[in-house]
Order: structure tokens, then sequence, then C-alpha cells
């Protein structure tokens, strides 16, 4: 099909999980046998890889005729060379439109839903039907873009990874990460289940969970009149009669800093827990520097195997990134 212009369009499609079933067990059948011996309903992952598949064919269909169309898996995105002219289109979830961002370098990033029945979408304001509308508007310039603030980790051996959502630094499995954590003129040794940095696009996910959480503990021990503070250098109990805070972890997008929080940190003698929430700002960075011998990892997004090891010596300084990303509105 002949293109109406010369712009550039990389559109970002993913695998569903129909089609990961296939790959693992090699045909539709031995799929559905899997998940109906198992007492699911098939038919959902049926409708659902039907519903995206069309999405990907009428975007595709559309974006067309108003440009020179690339069509991008999931996977490839951290091999993929960007161009600064490049417009870029994503077939969501919300988790895709996150990570495509961190690849980027200012060029913008449309958020399409393709099953509107299926997903909320906070990141995917459009659907398919409305590309030839938004395209041009944005070809010319004419669409709002709203800036979102990123999270960096660089380690001492010049390796990097961007955060759109938030970083985890910690231990690969369910065990305890050992580090040592600098904040400023504070510094202090931990043993935890990791840190959590978020960004403000990030802040009504994963960090709000663990403030969600820990502000119920909080409260549900203040009623029992078990528990107000906790004396962080003893672990020591301090009954009282005040109230836990409601939450207020969400921050904006475009932030001009981060917030941490350390996952369950454990009090003993070579190990503190005074430096577990805080703000990192362009004038203060995190340092951290890991002791665990293996399995120490830093990674961004919820996906795991996109990481940086972060072992023994290894030191770690976390802090807003040097770039953005930008969404149209």
């Amino acid at each position: 099909m002949q293109a109406a212009t010369e712009n550039k369009i990389i559109l970002v499609v993913r695998h569903t999980r129909l089609d990961e079933l296939i790959a693992r067990f090699n045909t539709l059948a031995q799929a559905q046998f899997y998940v109906e011996h198992l007492g699911a309903d098939f038919s959902d992952y049926l409708k659902e890889h039907e519903n995206y598949k069309q999405a990907v064919a009428a975007a595709e269909t559309s974006l067309h005729k108003l440009g020179r169309v690339h069509l991008l898996e999931r996977h490839f995105l951290s091999n993929f060379i960007f161009a600064k002219q490049d417009t870029v289109v994503v077939l969501g979830q919300d988790g895709l439109v996150a990570n495509t961002l961190k690849y980027l370098n200012g060029q913008p990033v449309i958020g399409v839903n393709p099953d509107p029945q299926r997903w909320d979408g906070v990141l995917l304001p459009f659907q398919v039907a409305d590309l030839k509308k938004i395209m041009p508007e944005v070809f010319a310039h004419r669409r709002s873009l709203k800036e979102v603030t990123m999270a960096k980790a660089i380690l001492n051996n010049g390796q990097n990874l961007y955060g759109v959502n938030d970083l985890f630094i910690g231990p690969k499995s369910h065990t305890s990460a050992y580090y040592q954590i600098k904040m400023g003129s504070r510094e202090e040794r931990h043993s935890s289940s990791g840190i959590i940095v978020s960004t403000g696009l990030g802040s009504t996910g994963w960090f709000k969970s663990l403030i969600v959480g820990a502000t119920g503990i909080a409260q549900a021990l203040i009623e029992q009149g078990d528990l107000v503070n906790v004396d962080r250098y003893t672990g020591r109990i301090i009954p009282s009669k005040s109230k836990a805070k409601s939450d207020n972890s969400s921050f904006p997008w475009d932030a001009n800093y981060l917030r941490f929080t350390v996952r369950e940190p454990f009090l003993s003698t070579t190990s503190a827990a005074t430096l577990v929430f805080g703000e990192i700002t362009t004038k203060q960075s995190m340092t951290l520097v890991s002791q665990m011998a293996e399995n120490g990892v830093i990674f961004s997004d919820g996906i795991e195997n996109d990481f940086l090891e972060f072992n023994s010596g290894t030191q770690a300084t976390i802090s807003l990134a040097d770039k953005r990303g930008y969404l149209v509105v």
C-alpha cells in the first residue's frame, strides 16, 4: 500500500497469552488441552487473541495510509535503534507503553487500547479508530505531550538501566538483600527484601501497594492499642493513641523527584532500619553498594529478564534520568 507521507511510524506490538501458550506447547490443540485440563476457560484466550490480532491488522491498515510503518515486537525493543524523527504507536496494555518509553529519547508515544472492554488503560487514551485523526495532528505538532520523569541506575562498571514506573534493587529470588545505602550524609547497612524506587507514573502501582500495606498494618496495630511507633534502632514498640496517616503515595508524572521505600527492613546487630523511605532529587541521588555474593539484581518496570547484576562490590547510583518520556494526549 502506498503511504501518503514519508513519516516513519513504529508500531509496537506484543504476543498474546495464546501466542505464548502455543510457543510453549507447540500446537493450538495442546495449548487448549493444557488450559482446559486445569479447569480454565480457553474461549477467553481465543477471544483475547482474536481481538488483539484484529486491532493490529486495523492499526496497520490505518497507519500505512499515513506513513511508512515498521512493526516491532516487544522482545526486540531493547535492540532496536529508534530514529529521532520516528513516531511510536504502542498497541497496549499499559505495561507495554512503559516498557517502550525507557528505550526512547524524546520520540512521542501514542498509546492505543486494542481491547477497551478488557483493559482500562491509564496510558492508553486512544483507540484504533482514532489513529486516522490523531496521527496527522502529531506529525504537525498540534497535539499536547505529557512529560514523564524516569529513574536511572548507573553501575560503577559503566552499565545503566532506565525505569519508567520503578526500579527494583534486591535479590533475584525470595531471599534477603544485603547492601550499604547512602543518602547525603546518612549511611547504613541493610538486610531487607530490596528497595523500590518509584517515578510519579509508577507511584499508583507497586509503590502504592507497599505504602497501602504498611499503612494498613500500622493502623490495625494502632486500633488494637499495640503500636504507634517503633524504635528503629532497637525494634521496641512504643504504644500511643495517635492515628496512622492516610495513604498519599501518588505524585505527578513529571515530578522532579523520585520516591523510594525499603521492603521489610530487618533490624539486627549488623543492620539498621532508619533510612527506609525518602526522596531522590536532582540535588541528592542514592548510592548503594552490594554485599550479596550472588543473585543481586536491578530491574525496571517489572521486566525481570532485563536486569543488571548487582553482586558484591558493585556500586549503583540511583538518580533522576537524563531524559524524559513523552506521551501524546
